[in-house]
């Protein structure tokens, strides 16, 4: 199916649309979007088409058929997209199909573990939606985040990983040598042991335009997108440790960094303080929100601001932005499980487990793997484990790590 040709008929009102496109999105499909409430010609064409009704969402393929109103299971088996795997139990699944999951599982299936991932979203995770990988070892010239999320999925498949696509695991279970995870939509898949990679999220705004701007001018990692700034002016939110570091280095490549802060002080340590503050490439502006971001032709070339204590409003012109007012580990689904997370939700692992004394069950006689959680046979790798660098290449590596791993851990039940 031609997915480039899908399009969404809608209202900015309504949820389901927003539904919708939440999904396409997170499986980056492409799609048209059709305000029917803008275009009153698309609006006949949707009455006509669901015989005298007014029905959104109206999601019309390329073969010409349209599903209405469809739940996300339904829209992902119009797409094709497979929800269900071929056996219920497997020597080794895997939770999140980024780049930490996709390298495991390749490298298992490679030595004949039969290996299931399981992916909520698009293959590939952030990196799917990162619009070039300026620093990842071997591509010189860079690469498409999509592209290379393409070329980790054939490369699992290549050596016969099973992939499902479109399913949420909401919770586990474990006892004795096995770990059973339940999806969605009541499936249950057991395996002598697991890796959770479900990986972290930005925290975002949640303002106009940010969602439309999304990898075309706004940004969270420094490290990854600055380069492409060069000689330019950005604008970083946020006023915490990670706001003033990516800014220091943000001045690395661009000519000028504005610092948006909320409130009138910074949440930083105060060397890091003094040294935003003595940068002559970098101008903060206290008090001051973003309201919207605004572009054309497809990419961000300014922001809507709002100063919260005078209530005066601005428009900044910028070449983009970076936002850093934290993560959140996707670890919802481990609520209720003797997987140990840290204070901001992050799976612990290794020696961090027993460097006090209090050894979780099970390694009493043993010590925990590097990647191991508080559970045996629960590994965890990349963005969703404490200590992580949240980068691409270290959680292919840590990918890696976790999956020879998980070969010794195998021996052992």
């Amino acid at each position: 199916m031609n997915h480039s040709t899908i399009t969404l008929y809608g209202a900015h009102w309504c949820p389901d649309c927003r539904r919708s496109k939440q999904f396409l999105g997170e499986h980056q499909i492409p799609y048209t979007w059709i305000d029917i409430e803008q275009d009153k010609e698309a609006e006949q064409t949707v009455i006509a088409m669901n015989d005298g009704k007014r029905i959104i969402p109206t999601i019309v393929f390329a073969d010409g058929s349209f599903v209405t109103e469809p739940s996300n299971a339904e829209l992902a088996q119009k797409l094709g997209l497979k929800t269900s795997a071929e056996y219920s139990h497997y020597s080794f699944v895997v939770i999140g199909g980024g780049p930490a999951g996709l390298t495991a599982a390749l490298y298992t299936a490679r030595e004949g573990i039969d290996t299931l991932v399981i992916e909520r979203a698009a293959f590939g995770g952030q990196a799917a939606g990162t619009e070039k990988l300026d620093n990842m070892p071997g591509f010189p010239d860079g690469v498409a985040g999509i592209e290379f999320a393409e070329r980790l999925r054939r490369q699992a498949e290549r050596f016969g990983v099973e992939l499902l696509q479109a399913q949420e695991v909401v919770g586990i279970e474990s006892h004795d040598n096995y770990h059973t995870v339940i999806t969605g939509d009541g499936s249950r898949y057991s395996a002598c042991a697991l890796l959770i990679t479900t990986g972290s999220r930005y925290r975002r705004l949640g303002v106009e335009g940010e969602s439309e701007y999304m990898g075309a001018g706004i940004h969270f990692c420094a490290t990854c997108d600055g380069p492409f700034y060069k000689g330019k002016h950005v604008a970083v939110v946020g006023g915490g440790n990670s706001a003033t570091e990516e800014s220091l280095l943000l001045t690395k490549f661009a000519d000028k960094v504005t610092m948006l802060v909320r409130g009138d002080e910074f949440k930083a340590s105060q060397i890091i303080q003094e040294a935003v503050l003595g940068d002559p490439k970098i101008d903060v502006r206290w008090n001051t929100e973003v309201q919207t971001f605004r572009g054309a032709e497809s990419k961000l070339n300014s922001l809507a601001l709002l100063n919260n204590r005078t209530g005066e409003s601005e428009v900044a012109e910028v070449d983009g932005a970076f936002i850093f007012i934290g993560l959140d580990p996707n670890t919802g689904l481990l609520r209720g499980t003797p997987v140990r997370l840290d204070e901001w939700g992050f799976i612990i692992t290794g020696h961090s487990l027993v460097h006090d004394g209090n050894r979780p069950p099970g390694f009493e006689a043993r010590e925990p793997f590097v990647l191991e959680s508080s559970v045996p046979g629960i590994f965890a790798a990349g963005d969703v484990r404490q200590g992580s660098t949240k980068q691409v290449a270290s959680a292919a590596g840590e990918g890696a790590t976790a999956a020879l791993l998980v070969r010794e851990y195998l021996k052992m039940v």
